[in-house]
């Protein structure tokens, strides 16, 4: 099983910009995909953005305001421009691997909450 931990969540204004990372305890070289998710209050889980076979996805909702990174190595990143409050949620990252995405972790989750 991998390890997930999460953290550069906080409060945030409208517009503003913070920044998520997720340190895993392998080597992100050996996962099918590695993403970040988000759940508002209310609402079911949702992709915001991934990389898988090096390509990087993302939501609509956060085209152009939001940029998925990696290091090579163990941590992804999140970087949220232009916050909207409709981004409030909590983020989790999550990775899959082995045939057939056997492996799939999550982290704990780290709340971003968006004022004006």
């Amino acid at each position: 099983q991998v390890q997930l931990v999460e953290s550069g969540g906080g409060l945030a204004r409208t517009g503003g910009s913070l920044t998520l990372s997720c340190a895993a305890s392998a080597n992100i070289a050996g996962f099918n995909s590695m993403g970040w998710y988000r759940q508002a209050p209310g609402k079911q889980r949702e992709l915001v953005a991934e990389i898988s076979r090096l390509i990087i996805n993302y939501a609509d909702s956060v085209k152009g305001r939001f940029t998925f990174s990696t290091d090579n190595r163990t941590t992804a990143y999140l970087k949220m421009n232009t916050h909207k409050p409709e981004d409030t949620g909590a983020y989790y990252c999550n990775v899959r691997a082995g045939y057939k995405n056997i492996l799939n972790s999550w982290g704990q989750g780290t709340q971003v909450t968006v004022s004006s």
